[in-house]
C-alpha cells in the first residue's frame, strides 16, 4: 500500500487541523482568572472531553456546536466557573478565534496537489465556515453534522459523505480518512473499510484531552504526530 493509491483525503477538522484545545483554554482561562480560579490547562481540556462524551450519548445527532452550552455548564460545575448566560453563550461564539495548528495551512496546500480534500466535521455550517476561513479555504467539499443530521462516530455520517462524492467516480479504495480522534473517526472508519491515518496531535501527552475516550485504540494504516509529516510522506511517494 502506498499513498499514491489514494485519490481523496477526508478530514476530521476540529482537533486534527484546528487546535480546539488551545481555543477552549484561551476562552476559559480569562473567565477562570476573573473568578479568582487557578486552573491547569489540562484540567480544562479533560473537563471538556468528559462533558462532550456525555452530550454525545445524550444528544447524538446534534452538531458539537449545539453541545457547547451544556458542555460549558458541566465544565462550570466541575471546575467552579461562573454560570452566567454570557459566559455560557460566549463559549460557542469563541469558535472564530480557535487557531489552526501551525502546520495545517501549509500541509493542506501541499496535499491538495495530490488529492481531493473533503472536510468531515461534527460542526454546523456556521462553524465550518469559520474554520475554512482560518485555514484559507483548502477544501474541495465539506460534510457537516448539520448537513447529515448526525454526528461521527455514526456510520451514517460516512455513508452520506461517500454518497456526496459518488459523482466524482470515487471508490472506497480511493479514500484515506485522516483524523486525530480515535473516538469519533479512526475506529469507525476502519470498521467501515476505510484506510485511516491517525494524526496523533497529543503524542507524548497522557489521555485524550478534549476528545472523549474511545473504548479501544484502533491501529491505523498510517500514523503521524503532525499533518505536515503526512504531506512530507505524500510528496515523497509521488516523487518516485
Amino acid at each position: 500500500m502506498t499513498l499514491t493509491n489514494f485519490k481523496i483525503l477526508t478530514f476530521d477538522v476540529v482537533g486534527t487541523i484546528i487546535d480546539f484545545e488551545t481555543g477552549i483554554v484561551n476562552y476559559i482561562q480569562p473567565i477562570a482568572a476573573q473568578a479568582g480560579l487557578s486552573l491547569d490547562d489540562q484540567a480544562i481540556v479533560l473537563a471538556y472531553g468528559k462533558a462532550e462524551g456525555i452530550e454525545h450519548e445524550r444528544t447524538p445527532g446534534l452538531p458539537f456546536t449545539d453541545m457547547m452550552a451544556p458542555c460549558y455548564i458541566a465544565m462550570a460545575a466541575e471546575l467552579g466557573l461562573p454560570t452566567d448566560n454570557a459566559s455560557r453563550d460566549g463559549f460557542r461564539l469563541s469558535i472564530p478565534k480557535w487557531p489552526a495548528f501551525p502546520d495545517s495551512i501549509a500541509a493542506l496546500k501541499r496535499l491538495a496537489k495530490h488529492y481531493r480534500l473533503v472536510a468531515m466535521t461534527n460542526s454546523d455550517n456556521w462553524a465550518f465556515g469559520c474554520f475554512a476561513e482560518t485555514l484559507n479555504h483548502p477544501f474541495h467539499d465539506k460534510v457537516t453534522a448539520e448537513d447529515v443530521e448526525s454526528c461521527k462516530p455514526d456510520p451514517l455520517f460516512f455513508g452520506f459523505a461517500r454518497g456526496l462524492q459518488f459523482p466524482h467516480g470515487l471508490r472506497l479504495a480511493d479514500y484515506l480518512h485522516v483524523a486525530q480522534s480515535q473516538y469519533h473517526d479512526i475506529g469507525v472508519a476502519q470498521s467501515l473499510g476505510y484506510k485511516t491515518c491517525w494524526i496523533q496531535r497529543r503524542k507524548g501527552l497522557d489521555g485524550y484531552g478534549a476528545s472523549p475516550t474511545p473504548q479501544q485504540v484502533t491501529v491505523p494504516d498510517y500514523h503521524f504526530s503532525a499533518l505536515i509529516k503526512l504531506a512530507d510522506a505524500a510528496d515523497s511517494a509521488f516523487a518516485k
